[in-house]
């Protein structure tokens, strides 16, 4: 098992959807012989220096990023219409440059690109603090799924490349997610597969983690519900 890194992992920082606490998270990591772990909370990092001071304590190589909202055009854009909809991302710092730029994209998210209690953020602004991050194309609710689940081939062709451009070469990965009861998501990952052939951009394989085990699902659930 310790080959495999969790790359999606989610702490109770992503409000009313995760359950662990970064400490907590650490602690699973090396019990369960992970040589590494990540923490990309929902728009934020308010959990990354707890989780970073965690993993270290515990001998766990800390992967710091989180899971941002795209704006469908201009993050400062905010139509009630127009601007309704917005996708997931994921991104992670590849050193302490990265961590550095993501720190100034979650700001700009909340000073900039909230909307609907969403800090989102844009490709230009993506584009401005993109050295040294890592982006994933995030699970089903990523723009890239959404448009093969649309069978807008072409269009996600044309996006795959834009944020392999906006993150550089090998810096942006297709993201493939074994969750087989989210509707659409066996399709997806088949059109993914293609669309890394075709593309050349490199395949990458998470679980979108809330919890820790199976058998604390009702609880999240229970949770989510709330």
């Amino acid at each position: 098992m310790s080959r495999f890194v969790h790359l999606h992992v989610h702490s109770h920082y992503s409000l009313l959807y995760g359950m662990m606490k970064p400490k907590k998270i650490a602690a699973y990591a090396k019990e369960r012989g992970f040589s590494a772990i990540s923490l990309v909370d929902y728009g934020s990092m308010y959990g990354a220096i707890e989780f970073y001071q965690a993993c270290v304590e515990n001998g766990v190589k800390p992967i710091i990023g989180f899971e941002a909202y795209i704006a469908p055009r201009g993050m400062e854009d905010k139509d009630p219409e127009l601007d309704k909809e917005l996708y997931n991302l994921v991104l992670l710092a590849e050193n302490y440059d990265g961590y550095r730029n993501l720190m100034r994209l979650t700001s700009e998210g909340h000073l900039r690109g909230t909307f609907n209690g969403k800090p989102r953020l844009d490709k230009i602004t993506l584009k401005k603090y993109s050295q040294n991050v890592i982006a994933l194309s995030a699970g089903i609710k990523g723009e890239i799924p959404r448009l093969l689940r649309a069978g807008k081939i072409d269009e996600a062709k044309r996006v795959a490349l834009e944020y392999k451009d906006i993150f550089g070469e090998n810096n942006f990965f297709l993201e493939l997610q074994d969750h087989p009861a989210l509707e659409g998501q066996i399709d997806v990952n088949t059109k993914l597969v293609t669309l890394s052939k075709e593309t050349g951009i490199p395949l990458l394989v998470t679980r979108d983690v809330f919890y820790a085990s199976p058998e604390y699902a009702e609880a999240q659930d229970i949770m989510c519900c709330i």
